[in-house]
C-alpha cells in the first residue's frame, strides 16, 4: 500500500519544502520511530508484546466458513474465535454476526445509546502525519482558543442539552501545553458531567494533573498497530514514536483515569490486523486493570483540506459492520463509539446492533460552535477542521432519530456523590 495522502504545499519556504521532500523520500533522515525521545516516560509493561505477537501471527486468509460457524456457536468468544470473525471467511455470515452482536448489546447495555460532542480548542500541530489535515506542512487556518472563547463554546454546547464533552487539540506541546489543556478541562467541569480528552500522549504525572483538573477518560488513536507502516505515515514529530503512543492508555490508568478508549484509523494498513490489535489492546489492559472502563472507536479515513482523494478504499461499510459486530461478540461489556465520520444511515443502523455511543452537533473546526448551534456569526476568526464529517446532525435531531428507532438516548449515566 502506497502513501496516497501526501499534500503539495506551494506556500512553504524553500527550506521547509526541501525538508518535507527529504522526509518523504529519504528514510535515513528520519528519527528512529521505535526510540523514545528525551522526556518520554518508559513504563514496564507486557501488554505491547502480547498484542503485537498475536497481530503478527494472524493469517486471516487461513480461516474457513467452518471456523466462523464454530465461533458463532460458542457462548464465550475466544481470541481464536475473534480472529475467525474478523476474517474474509466471515463476510457471508454478517447477518448472523449482527444478530449475535445485537443480543450481546441488549444484554449488557439494554436499548440505550450515549451521546456526546467533541470540542476542538486548537489545531496547531508539530507532527508530519501525511494523512491528517492538521499536519504541520498543511496550509490551513491555525487557531488556539482563549479561555474566554473556550468557555463561550462550552456554554453554547451545554445550552443545547449536551452533558458529555470530548476536548481535542492538535499535537503541539508548544501551542497547547498541558496547563492550557488543564485549564480548559476545569472550565468543562462547570458545564458538563463527563469530560474526556483526545490530545497528544503525555507522561503519567501529566495525566494525573489532567485527572485532577476534571478529566474522566482519555482517548488515543494508535492509528495503525503495524509499526513498519506507521513509520512511513508519521515522518516527523513526537507522534512518530510508536511505542510511546502505544503505552498511553496504560499511563493514563496508572494516573487514576476512570476510563480509556482505543482505536486504529481503518484504511491506513491491513484493517483486519489493526482491528485485531485494537481489541486485544483493550482486552489485555482490561485484565490488568479490571476496574477501568474500556471503549473502542472504529473510524475510517476521511478527506482533508488540500487532499480530497483520501478514501478508505479497502474498508467499505460492509467490512466496517463486520469489525463492529466482531468487537461486540468478543468484548460484550465494552463501549463502542461510531463517529460522525460515518453517514447518518449507517449510524442509525449500527446503534441497533453493536454501537453504544455516537457524537452529535459535531464540528472538527476551531471556534465555530456558536455559529453552528445558534446560526449567529460573531465575526470571530475560526480555525480549519481536521477532516470532513459525514453526519452533521444536531443533538436535538440525533435525540429524536434515536428515539424513533425505539432506543433510549442517554446524555449521562454517572452520578457524582
Amino acid at each position: 500500500m502506497e502513501n496516497n495522502y501526501l499534500i503539495d504545499s506551494d506556500d512553504l519556504t524553500p527550506e521547509a519544502l526541501e525538508k518535507k521532500h527529504r522526509l518523504e523520500s529519504d528514510p535515513s533522515v528520519r528519527t528512529d520511530h521505535m526510540k523514545y525521545m528525551p522526556g518520554m516516560e518508559v513504563i514496564e509493561s507486557d501488554i505491547c508484546e502480547k498484542v503485537i505477537s498475536e497481530m503478527k501471527a494472524y493469517d486471516h486468509g487461513k480461516y474457513t466458513a467452518k471456523d466462523v460457524a464454530t465461533a458463532l456457536q460458542h457462548e464465550t468468544c475466544t481470541i481464536e474465535d475473534f480472529k475467525a470473525l474478523l476474517s474474509p471467511a466471515a463476510e457471508p455470515f454478517l447477518e448472523k454476526m449482527a444478530e449475535r452482536a445485537r443480543l450481546e448489546t441488549g444484554k449488557h447495555f439494554g436499548n440505550t445509546v450515549y451521546i456526546f460532542t467533541p470540542l476542538y480548542i486548537a489545531n496547531y500541530c508539530e507532527n508530519y502525519c501525511v494523512y491528517c489535515g492538521f499536519n504541520c506542512y498543511n496550509k490551513i487556518r491555525r487557531m488556539k482558543l482563549t479561555m474566554e472563547q473556550i468557555e463561550q463554546e462550552m456554554k453554547v454546547i451545554a445550552d443545547s442539552g449536551m452533558e458529555e464533552i470530548l476536548i481535542l487539540t492538535g499535537e503541539s506541546k508548544t501551542m497547547s501545553d498541558v496547563k492550557y489543556i488543564g485549564e480548559a478541562c476545569k472550565l468543562a467541569r462547570k458545564y458538563f458531567r463527563l469530560v474526556g480528552i483526545e490530545i497528544y500522549p503525555v507522561n503519567t504525572e501529566d495525566y494525573r494533573y489532567l485527572h485532577e483538573c476534571g478529566v474522566d477518560y482519555v482517548t488515543v488513536f494508535q492509528e495503525t498497530y503495524d509499526s513498519d507502516r506507521y513509520e512511513k505515515l508519521h515522518l516527523m514529530g513526537h507522534k512518530r514514536v510508536w511505542p510511546y503512543r502505544f503505552d498511553s492508555q496504560e499511563r493514563a490508568l496508572k494516573a487514576g483515569m476512570r476510563g480509556v478508549a482505543f482505536s486504529a484509523l481503518l484504511g491506513l494498513s491491513d484493517f483486519r490486523k489493526d482491528a485485531l490489535a485494537t481489541a486485544l489492546h483493550a482486552y489485555y489492559l482490561q485484565k490488568k486493570y479490571p476496574h477501568a472502563e474500556m471503549s473502542l472507536s472504529c473510524p475510517r479515513l476521511r478527506p482533508i483540506i488540500n487532499n480530497d482523494k483520501i478514501d478508505p478504499l479497502d474498508v467499505h461499510e460492509k467490512q466496517l459492520c463486520q469489525v463492529l459486530c466482531a468487537y461486540r461478540i468478543f468484548l460484550p461489556f465494552i463501549g463502542i463509539t461510531v463517529s460522525s465520520r460515518e453517514t447518518a444511515q449507517f449510524r442509525n443502523g449500527i446503534v441497533k446492533i453493536a454501537a453504544t455511543k455516537v457524537s452529535a452537533g459535531v464540528s472538527t473546526g476551531i471556534g465555530d460552535h456558536e455559529t453552528k448551534y445558534t446560526g449567529k456569526d460573531d465575526g470571530e476568526e475560526q480555525g480549519d477542521e481536521q477532516f470532513e464529517i459525514s453526519d452533521g446532525r444536531s443533538l436535538d435531531k440525533m435525540y429524536k432519530d434515536i428515539s424513533s428507532e425505539g432506543l433510549q438516548p442517554v446524555l449521562n449515566d454517572y452520578l457524582f456523590v
